[in-house]
């Protein structure tokens, strides 16, 4: 645990006294409730018997644990509820509607009936917030990779030919749309702190999608006629690409700003190079868009100078200027080797994880300076606090959750 960076720090975590129901799978909403709850608020999450959806999702162990699973819910309370059956339903729309300031807060990516009625909700709590999540902004079935091959992103990645494709493995849009689920959550909450008034939100992933092409300047672009070519490795709109050591490490290079290029040129010593080869092709290489359309010459000269030499010359002269770069390597290598991905770096912690055994573990990527930063925790087992969440929460006796767990509406935490 990092020390406080003000010496009015506060122990307790910023989001300390909100509680929210989670009702979800996959990426999008278990990112923006972790989000949530590792700002300090209490997160439940809501699972049917047996698990939801993700509950086995990929990557997993050789006993099917879920590490992905694992990941996206740290720090939440976990509890199975058999929703399709009525008392169940009943049970999980009281632990919504609850009273309480901070509660009556729902974040789903669930088809909102049933329990997940707004109205219905509404119904019991006036001022209920919940945000639902839906794939598609009409409320279909969407995911990254489903909407990407619909705003064109397989057509510009990678460096082959015309009618090629290429997926992309990073999620974006459900990153991007789990932050910004968490976003609205507490925007909603605002309102309703300032105005007494809840609400409905909606969130899809593929109006986040829609809205960051336009943000980035993509759908200008096409309207504009301008069809942006397949570049490979290469940075668009600047100079910056891969490049091969004499010993066969691998490194990125940019020189996106005037800084890291001229940061580049020291390093390396191609200052006069490059400045006749400016003269040569009549372009003025302090401008970004000069550099990328003259990328292949400048490739040339830069390319050599990396390759006669081994990667630790280059990386110290390279580290001595402050020149933009990385050096490529798998994610072991990366775990393995790496102080950032280490206690080293004081958002990680080595975390006990039911199940799975000890694994470095990332908090909260925010440091608030007026807040202590916490450590990580681990991720529930499921049904780990089904029982403490109905005697906190609904005041419910030993006998009533007995009865519950016996008829198998509610289910604990197997041991």
């Amino acid at each position: 645990m990092s020390a406080p960076s003000s010496a009015a720090a506060h122990a307790g975590p910023i989001l300390e006294g909100l509680r929210i129901i989670e009702a979800s799978a996959f990426v999008a909403v278990p990112l923006g409730g972790m989000t949530l709850a590792q700002m300090g608020a209490d997160v439940i999450r809501i699972d049917p018997p047996g698990g939801g959806l993700d509950y086995r999702r990929w990557p997993v162990l050789p006993d099917n644990t879920s590490l992905f699973w694992c990941g996206l819910n740290k720090q939440k309370r976990s509890v199975v509820i058999d929703v399709a059956r009525p008392e169940g339903k009943e049970l999980a729309m009281a632990l919504i509607c609850a009273p309480g300031e901070g509660g009556g807060i729902v974040l789903t990516n669930l088809p909102p009936r049933g329990y997940l009625d707004h109205e219905a909700l509404r119904a019991r709590r006036a001022d209920v917030i919940q945000l639902t999540l839906s794939g598609d902004r009409l409320g279909g079935s969407a995911v990254d990779y489903t909407v990407n091959p619909r705003v064109g992103i397989p057509y510009l990645t990678g460096a082959g030919s015309a009618d090629e494709v290429v997926n992309h493995v990073l999620p974006a849009w459900d990153l991007c749309t789990g932050n910004l689920a968490a976003l609205g959550i507490l925007a909603a909450e605002r309102h309703r702190t300032r105005r007494g008034e809840g609400q409905h939100v909606r969130l899809s992933l593929e109006d986040v999608a829609l809205a960051v092409m336009g943000h980035l300047g993509f759908i200008a672009e096409a309207q504009q006629g301008q069809v942006r070519p397949r570049i490979g490795n290469d940075l668009f709109g600047a100079f910056g690409r891969d490049f091969v050591c004499a010993d066969g490490v691998r490194v990125m290079v940019v020189g996106l700003t005037l800084k890291q290029w001229r940061s580049l040129l020291k390093a390396t010593g191609l200052q006069a190079a490059m400045g006749d080869l400016a003269a040569r092709l009549g372009v003025n290489l302090d401008l970004e868009g000069e550099r990328f359309k003259a990328r292949a010459e400048l490739a040339a000269l830069v390319g050599p100078w990396i390759a006669a030499r081994p990667f630790a010359q280059v990386q110290a002269a390279f580290d001595a200027q402050g020149v933009c770069w990385s050096r490529y390597q798998t994610v072991s290598q990366w775990v393995a080797t790496d102080p950032s991905c280490s206690t080293a770096n004081p958002m990680f912690s080595e975390v006990r994880q039911p199940g799975v055994g000890t694994v470095l573990s990332p908090g909260l990527p925010l440091d608030f300076s007026a807040f202590e930063r916490h450590r990580a925790g681990p991720a529930p087992v499921l049904g780990q606090h089904t029982e403490q969440v109905m005697s906190d929460v609904l005041g419910m006796s030993q006998g009533e959750f007995g009865r519950l767990v016996d008829s198998g509406i509610v289910a604990v935490a197997r041991s």
